[in-house]
């Protein structure tokens, strides 16, 4: 492993450490300021989109900026990311995850004085019991469907190397709008990262039903790449060879000498 590696699974890392705290911390405190206690629809929203576009222009150029593994998952299967970078770019992405939804908790449990913190997380759930079946198949063909267009969305942006300088812009409000959808269904998931990195604080529904947030997510993102290997395969055949992506060498996908293009992952 090289200290190229090394730089690119950190950056994976503390960028979606940085989104579940932020973008889920949002979910939490704008429950204070609504008269049903649930999280400002708008205001959520805008903040998983408005952190994404940040941490794509902060380390876009070090690891892609992913922060999701069905970004990742797509960008190995379209052959922008070797299949080791892959493993260590989720495990990357968990870590994070998990310490971001750590340091929330830590801020929740803090700030209020309740024997019910793990309700504060925003984690998203499908029902109300675990043997919902109607939430269960919405919920799973909302995600699946959500992590297909915005998988769709970064793989066709990042497809075309003059889009560098707006394709953050584009993948933040896609998100965006993708929560504005989403919140009312599942809480709006498309990152297995960002559901289990809350949902192991959460407890009760969540982490029962965070399998769905896994999956679901997963193979959304799996359809998007095999989508994109079609819809995409004229534009990338016209690129030479050693033509740079957004800081990707196209005819190389070794982890030791390339990037993933800048994308993305919630």
């Amino acid at each position: 492993m090289t200290k190229q590696d090394l730089k690119k699974y950190l950056a994976e890392l503390l960028g979606t450490g940085l989104l579940v705290f932020v973008a889920c911390g949002v979910a939490v405190f704008s429950s204070l300021f609504t008269e049903s206690g649930a999280p400002d629809l708008v205001a959520t929203a805008l903040a998983f989109g408005l952190t994404l576009m940040a941490i794509i222009y902060v380390i876009g150029g070090i690891s892609g900026a992913h922060v999701n593994p069905a970004v990742s998952l797509a960008m190995a299967i379209r052959k922008k990311l070797s299949w080791k970078d892959f493993g260590f770019y989720a495990l990357a992405q968990v870590i994070g995850a998990i310490v971001g939804g750590a340091l929330l908790f830590g801020i929740v449990a803090l700030r209020f004085d309740t024997t019910n913190v793990e309700a504060l997380m925003g984690a998203n759930i499908y029902g109300g019991a675990i043997d919902d079946i109607n939430g269960l198949f919405s919920g799973l063909i909302f995600e699946i469907i959500a992590t297909f267009a915005f998988v769709l969305t970064i793989l066709g942006v990042t497809s075309k190397s003059e889009n560098g300088k707006i394709a953050g812009i584009i993948i933040g409000f896609t998100l965006a709008l993708v929560h504005l959808l989403g919140i009312g269904i599942t809480g709006t998931s498309v990152n297995p990262a960002r559901s289990l990195g809350v949902a192991v604080f959460a407890l009760g529904a969540p982490i029962e039903q965070v399998w769905l947030f896994i999956v679901a997510p997963m193979a959304g993102g799996a359809l998007a790449a095999l989508a994109a290997m079609w819809l995409f395969k004229d534009k990338e055949e016209e690129k030479p060879k050693v033509k740079s992506v957004n800081g990707v060498n196209s005819g190389n996908t070794s982890s030791s000498t390339s990037k993933p293009a800048a994308t993305n992952k919630k």
